[in-house]
């Protein structure tokens, strides 16, 4: 009995050390910076900020600042908030009522009483801190650890695969795809496993030769290391790596912030990418993922090292960045929105009106989240 229940506190020991807490270490940094966003902007356009929190619920701990800032952890960590003086409620919504009543000293630190610029400006710096966040960690992890130089070589053809159909041989080593040049077999992976479908033109070295050749890569489903299924476009090709070639190069920081910049350009080119397959019926809902897969996801690639944890945040600072500039009411896309149209109209919205667009805002995400989480558990469920 005292075996069973060692093993069986072993195995939740490492369900809470494995998953919870790479998962919280991910999502919080990425929280904190989207929030930080938000806050510096409003202490700059003069507004007070009443609160920031990382999670929802009841408050956990908390301190105050000298500025009468509220910071505090709550015991939900599934993301954050900040509140400013005149909200009232944490998404930010307003209430006319109160507003009305206020005095010219408080309506000077009232967020609502700003203009559409600096608003407008105070809600977009939150996705932009994402993906500045983004552009540093990409940036940190090729200046201090490198980016991998395995050259494109092909070593062995599936049979019957794409690149056989396309006369691919063994020893041809890819230089670029669509003009585009190609410095690493995970550069040439990468830019065909998005493409599937589509015929793409590959500037291949022979020999002493270079010769174009054509070739569509075809739509696979692959496990990864993990056992979780992707559907990415697929060549047939391989390369057999030795000690000696797997190698990855040091760039100078200058380098490594335009790369950073070029990586973080990639991965919102392929979620959009990805959007409009769902819409073109190219791409599969299922691989929409929520707080269990990301959390699943965090673990395991916090098995490998800290390196790929730190690369994973930046992927998640970067879609959640994205995900909140929809024009979804509730979200920042959606208060964006409600400026444009108070730009256009010279007034804003009625409160009835903005009541209304945030409880479908607030539907939209809860369906979303439901989904989500569905796929998730359906994943799980078959892992």
């Amino acid at each position: 009995m005292a075996d069973i229940f060692m093993n069986g506190f072993s195995t939740l020991s490492h369900g809470i050390v494995g998953y919870v807490v790479p998962f919280l270490f991910v999502l919080t940094i990425v929280v904190f910076f989207h929030e930080l966003g938000h806050f510096l902007v409003a202490r700059w356009n003069g507004v007070k900020v009443l609160t920031f929190s990382l999670g929802f619920g009841p408050e956990i701990a908390g301190f105050n600042d000298r500025h009468g800032t509220r910071w505090k952890l709550s015991a939900i960590p599934l993301g954050g908030y900040v509140k400013f003086f005149g909200d009232d409620s944490e998404a930010s919504t307003p209430s006319n009522d109160s507003l009305s009543k206020m005095s010219a000293d408080e309506r000077s630190v009232s967020f609502h009483h700003k203009g559409v610029g600096p608003r407008a400006a105070i809600v977009v710096a939150g996705p932009l801190a994402n993906f500045i966040l983004a552009i540093v960690l990409f940036t940190f992890l090729f200046a201090v650890f490198g980016v991998p130089s395995t050259s494109a070589r092909v070593d062995a053809i599936q049979p019957g695969s794409a690149a056989e159909a396309g006369g691919f041989q063994a020893g041809d080593v890819i230089l670029a795809i669509d003009g585009s040049p190609i410095h690493s077999f995970l550069d040439m992976q990468r830019k065909v496993g998005g493409d599937a479908g589509r015929e793409m033109k590959f500037t291949v070295q022979r020999g002493s030769s270079t010769i174009d050749l054509k070739a569509t890569p075809e739509l696979r489903e692959i496990k990864d290391r993990f056992g979780n299924v992707q559907r990415l476009g697929i060549l047939g090709i391989s390369r057999s790596t030795t000690a000696n070639e797997a190698t990855t190069e040091r760039v100078n920081p200058a380098v490594a912030v335009w790369m950073g910049i070029k990586e973080t350009w990639f991965v919102v080119d392929r979620t959009f990418s990805y959007i409009g397959g769902l819409f073109a019926g190219r791409e599969a809902a299922d691989q929409l993922g929520g707080p269990l897969r990301i959390a699943q996801i965090s673990g395991q690639v916090a098995t490998i090292g800290f390196t790929p944890l730190l690369h994973l945040a930046a992927v998640l600072s970067i879609s959640i960045g994205l995900l909140n500039l929809f024009p979804v009411p509730l979200l920042d896309g959606g208060h964006l929105m409600f400026y444009a149209i108070e730009a256009v109209r010279g007034r804003p919205l009625s409160e009835r009106a903005q009541e209304m667009g945030f409880r479908i805002g607030l539907g939209l995400v809860l369906m979303l989240m439901v989904f989500a989480t569905y796929n998730d558990i359906l994943h799980l469920a078959s892992s």
